[in-house]
């Protein structure tokens, strides 16, 4: 019987581990999707709120492969390295959205211009980003990693964002308020510094093992 519960553990185990697999390959196939259309619309349309967003999109990127990569290595301080590996990409985010914004509000030379490429992605990625989320939460309770709670926290993130940038860009577009794009994408500053210090704390706003959400 103990033998036999005992193989049932593995499998479970091995179960989890390959659905965590799978669902990090696809963010990764899916960030690399919006990394490229959202810079591309960055530039055309010299949005920042769209390049913050593709930003974003390439450290979910790196935060999806650091967590692979955790799940996938025997290193004992794997979990560890791969949580502050996301904070520390969180902090980076921050820096840039920062520096982006400001000088976008400040060169008159720059100012966006719509973009509606860009926004059928942020629709898209408002869709998609919560349901990845949610999964991630699901698999990181049952696997008890912080790695994937801080990375969920990410795709939540990317979810808020392509809410607040959408809201920025549809404003420049149909309401000719240009100060929107980048003063959406400062909007979104408190909630990377509130999930970079919960990540490199190693937790997440997301870390409760019963299933609650972000407070």
């Amino acid at each position: 019987m103990l033998e036999s519960e005992q193989n049932g553990g593995t499998q479970a185990t091995a179960t989890i581990r390959s659905a965590i697999n799978r669902l990090q390959w696809f963010t990764m196939a899916w960030m690399s999707v919006e990394v490229a259309v959202a810079l591309f619309a960055a530039v055309r349309a010299r949005s920042v709120a769209l390049a913050a967003f593709g930003g974003d999109s390439a450290i979910e990127l790196l935060s999806a492969a650091a967590v692979l990569w955790r799940f996938r290595s025997s290193r004992e301080t794997a979990e560890i390295i791969a949580t502050r590996v996301t904070g520390w990409l969180l902090i980076a985010l921050g820096v840039f959205i920062a520096a982006a914004s400001l000088y976008t509000l400040a060169a008159a030379g720059t100012k966006p211009r719509p973009s509606y490429a860009g926004i059928a992605l942020l629709v898209a990625a408002a869709v998609i980003m919560p349901w990845l989320a949610r999964r991630k939460r699901q698999l990181a309770a049952t696997a008890n990693s912080t790695a994937l709670r801080a990375d969920a926290a990410q795709s939540s993130i990317c979810g808020y964002m392509a809410w607040i940038a959408l809201g920025g860009l549809l404003l420049n577009a149909f309401g000719h308020l240009s100060w929107a794009d980048p003063v959406a994408a400062v909007a979104l500053l408190p909630i990377v510094i509130h999930e970079a210090k919960e990540a490199l704390e190693g937790r997440s706003c997301c870390a409760q093992a019963d299933g609650q959400g972000c407070h």
